[in-house]
């Protein structure tokens, strides 16, 4: 009988996955798992979770490990993920939040309970990249505390900046105001309607803003950055395909940057595009890369080396407590995650 650990999000979905969970729970030993399960309790407590998990386990043969198996969003894959990188566990997902793009990208369907439990007991082990963020820390807001650094995500380069390890999105500019207005707005509403709802009013109050970029080796250049996204997989926000072609199995992650678009021009982005039809519009470009340094400007355009007064905010996996002045470096062979044996994009 194969072994499960699984971490669960019982506010997960607006609260689906809690009420949902004893079903999910009696499918898994109806197909022969044996499950021990903790519910998560706070912000960050997925990853408290897994890596001590990754350490209980450290010294025992593969055959005595289990699957640790993510119950939730891509929220709360990115905090297993988080615990569990750089060990020796498998992470595993049963998909079951708004977008689980992570999740599709590993193969596992959105809506069959069933097909997913049979990847976690005979699918196939993939060593996955992430990125490494260096950023500073956003003020908290809500129940969301600003964040600090974590034992599992390493200690920073740069003194009074927090790491975080995305293994899905980092993006910035418009749709990570989107992310942050969810933590305290649109709280009534739920499911996709609720991004929509949040979209429209960050769009609506964007303004104008040019940062200093950095590309790997290229020379560093001043332009408007409306919005960001870097991703290890090809994710679908707003109905359209980002960063289109993108997988698991890359050697160099891929960055869109949308440098300046009209209020129209980012609501028409919201809706459902067809594959790969952002990029190339309006200026959208999307390239191949291993590290992103973007820096605030003071009133002269010289890059800062700390937060302006206005909050360049950058999302990690959902998070969107941190902001610019942030770094950005592409690693392989980070996790281990269990998915489907043909994965979308991979040859």
């Amino acid at each position: 009988m194969s072994r499960i650990h699984a971490i669960v999000n019982p506010t997960g979905r607006d609260g689906s996955v809690g009420k949902r969970w004893r079903k999910i729970l009696a499918q898994m030993e109806a197909a022969g798992l044996s499950v021990e399960a903790t519910l998560t309790e706070r912000v960050n407590h997925a990853a408290e979770i897994a890596w001590n998990l990754r350490s209980r386990y450290a010294d025992l043969p593969a055959d005595e490990r289990p699957l640790v198996v993510a119950v939730g969003g891509d929220g709360t894959v990115h905090e297993v993920a988080s615990g569990l990188r750089g060990g020796n566990l498998v992470l595993g997902i049963i998909p079951h939040g708004t977008g689980n793009d992570y999740a599709r990208g590993h193969g596992y369907p959105m809506k069959n309970i069933a097909a997913s439990i049979e990847i976690l007991k005979s699918g196939t082990d993939r060593s996955c990249p992430a990125y490494r963020i260096e950023a500073f820390a956003m003020p908290a807001e809500g129940k969301y505390p600003s964040p600090t650094n974590h034992q599992w995500d390493g200690k920073p380069e740069q003194e009074g900046r927090v790491v975080r390890w995305v293994f899905l999105e980092s993006d910035g500019g418009v749709t990570a105001q989107v992310s942050r207005r969810k933590l305290y707005q649109g709280k009534w509403i739920r499911g996709t309607s609720k991004y929509t709802y949040l979209g429209v009013r960050a769009i609506l109050a964007a303004k104008k803003r040019e940062m200093w970029i950095k590309i790997d080796d290229d020379d560093p250049k001043i332009d408007c950055c409306d919005m960001y996204a870097l991703t290890t997989c090809e994710t679908f926000g707003g109905g359209y395909k980002v960063n289109p072609g993108m997988h698991v199995g890359r050697s160099k992650g891929s960055l869109i940057i949308a440098g300046r678009l009209s209020k129209f021009q980012m609501l028409k982005l919201m809706g459902p595009l067809k594959k790969g039809k952002h990029v190339g519009k309006w200026g959208i470009t999307q390239q191949e890369f291993t590290r992103l340094e973007i820096r605030p400007l003071d009133q002269s355009g010289n890059p800062l080396d700390q937060p302006s007064g206005k909050p360049y905010i950058t999302q990690s996996d959902g998070e969107p407590q941190l902001q610019a002045p942030a770094i950005f470096d592409w690693h392989l062979d980070q996790l281990v995650v269990r998915g489907a044996t043909s994965i979308p994009n991979q040859p």
